[in-house]
């Protein structure tokens, strides 16, 4: 399997750096040829501009769903994001790993969805190309992420509200949408608080989620 891991956090030494390097020593454990988007490495830009696009159809106005729509025929995008695209076009399976800022992904990784998974490539307005019928049919994502609050406060009924419902504008709205099918996320709460000890029970639970794909 061809497994895309797009991850965003700023520190190396993080908990969340040490997930995203227990999955990629677990992937490359099963056999899986694995291809790193890390994000902040990459000092990944992740504000859509006119820049994006390197022959404009309307240079007078910007309207970059449409400007994407003739990129995607002509391949005049960005050379960054030319390059991700290939990334995604390659991958069966894309991870997406992350720390949850204020119920949802950081911007960084939000922005890479807007510019990568553009118009005319993640999928196509002008043929209905959607969910069932999706440019992404075929695919597999995954959402894995820490919080800093505990479960119950993300849950039905707790203060935040289930995590899960919040990422639907993702999960359903954009991976489905695409046509991709969505495997359950792998969670770790309240992360930031946690011992040694638990930090090295959910590494190994994770790195088991990994291994079972």
């Amino acid at each position: 399997m061809k497994v895309l891991y797009i991850y965003a956090h700023q520190e190396p030494k993080s908990f969340n750096a040490a997930l995203k390097e227990t999955a990629l020593a677990a992937l490359k454990e099963k056999g899986h040829e694995v291809k790193l988007s890390d994000l902040y490495a990459m000092n990944f830009n992740p504000v859509l501009t006119e820049k994006d696009f390197t022959d404009r159809k309307k240079p007078d106005i910007f309207k970059p769903f449409f400007e994407a729509i003739q990129a995607t025929k002509t391949g005049a995008f960005a050379p960054d994001i030319l390059a991700e695209m290939e990334k995604v076009k390659w991958a069966d399976l894309l991870i997406f790993q992350f720390p949850i800022y204020f119920t949802s992904m950081p911007a960084i990784m939000k922005g890479w969805i807007d510019r990568v998974l553009a118009p005319g490539f993640g999928f196509n307005p002008i043929t209905n190309s959607a969910y069932d019928t999706g440019l992404f049919k075929g695919k597999s994502a995954i959402l894995a992420f820490t919080t800093g609050s505990p479960k119950e406060t993300y849950s039905e009924g707790g203060a935040h509200g289930d995590v899960h419902k919040h990422l639907e504008s993702i999960t359903h709205c954009i991976f489905e949408f695409m046509g991709m099918e969505v495997l359950p996320s792998f969670v770790v709460y309240e992360a930031s608080s946690m011992t040694k000890e638990r930090g090295a029970e959910e590494l190994e639970r994770y790195r088991h989620r990994i291994l079972d794909l």
